[in-house]
């Protein structure tokens, strides 16, 4: 079949890499306009156009897909299908229209389950085990179409965001090109989504990296696997002597008080006897910043101040003389 990909972020390039490998034709790549220069002022290329330039693909950019000018390009091009992933243009019904087959979306859930702009990161974030890629027929709503494919994958414990990215879209490839085929062979059979199910994934947001720390240890762990590479997750290091420090903690583990005393590592003397206020420093000794949480603890294990590199938990304790009783949290709080 003629295929017209649409596609702009990494998480397409492996399905565009999978249909040069088919039978098929892709015909054209519509991305989305590159903004990003380097030192020089020249517009760095897309991992998707770089791929289709590679091919000798033609590549065009439209600020929107559903102009009429688009629309020409599209007839021009005459696909039988669009085939779009992690786009970032939501296709209108006349868009759709241009191919006979309409188009068909890969999308990084276990769909009606984190539809929207971040779902491998919301996914990570509320502690899910598993998640997974599903094929559905556009419509005209966000994700909302019949589901045609799913693919279940295990969500592993240290996984973060980037990783889980790069292997959901290596099987989610295979899976898009599996269902144009079956498409192809009049054997695709689609069910609708049960909007019972329906869970949101929202474009994220600079503040959803901010650790509130009252939530839970395991739950701030997962916020931390799942902020990467972007807003990151942080807070601020409030000294009981000295100014406020903006930090982002880059790895940290859940850790129980009684997991600590019988570790040798780490004397029960030193730690405090009851659960201390949200945020407070539990222990501050050689390699080990043990934070409070709202339930357990936190060990941090590597930690980032504003405008230096990223340093061991020890190297942090030792640079900037933390105690135990300092504080994390916001400039705000007491």
């Amino acid at each position: 079949m003629r295929i017209v990909m649409m596609g702009t972020g990494v998480y397409a390039v492996p399905l565009l890499s999978r249909l040069y490998e088919s039978r098929h034709d892709v015909v054209a790549l519509f991305t989305r306009p590159e903004r990003r220069r380097n030192s020089d002022g020249e517009i760095i290329a897309s991992p998707m156009r770089q791929r289709a330039v590679c091919e000798g693909t033609p590549v065009h950019a439209p600020e929107d897909v559903n102009a009429s000018a688009s629309h020409q390009l599209l007839r021009e091009f005459a696909p039988d299908i669009l085939i779009v992933c992690d786009y970032g243009q939501i296709l209108k019904p006349e868009t759709l229209k241009l191919a006979p087959r309409g188009g068909m979306n890969l999308h990084a859930s276990l769909l009606p389950q984190y539809r929207g702009a971040a779902p491998i990161q919301w996914a990570i974030f509320y502690g899910e085990v598993e998640t997974g890629n599903t094929v559905i027929q556009m419509t005209a709503g966000v994700d909302a179409g019949p589901i045609v494919a799913q693919q279940v994958v295990t969500i592993e414990p240290h996984e973060n965001a980037v990783d889980l990215e790069l292997r959901l879209a290596d099987l989610g490839g295979q899976l898009i090109v599996e269902s144009v085929g079956e498409l192809e062979q009049g054997r695709l059979q689609a069910r609708d989504q049960d909007l019972k199910a329906m869970s949101l994934a929202p474009k994220l947001k600079k503040q959803d990296g901010k650790i509130d720390w009252s939530r839970p240890a395991d739950a701030i762990v997962n916020q931390l696997r799942a902020m990467v590479p972007w807003p990151k997750t942080f807070t601020n290091y409030l000294p009981q002597e000295g100014r406020p420090l903006r930090v982002i903690v880059h790895h940290a583990s859940h850790v129980t008080r009684e997991s600590l005393c019988t570790s040798s590592s780490v004397s029960s003397s030193v730690l405090p006897t009851s659960v201390l206020p949200t945020g407070t420093v539990a222990l501050a000794e050689k390699d080990q910043l043990i934070i409070q949480t709202g339930h357990d603890l936190l060990r941090v294990e590597q930690i980032q101040p504003s405008g230096k590199r990223a340093l061991s938990a020890e190297e942090f304790l030792r640079g900037y003389r933390v105690k135990a009783g300092d504080c994390f949290g916001q400039v705000d709080e007491p």
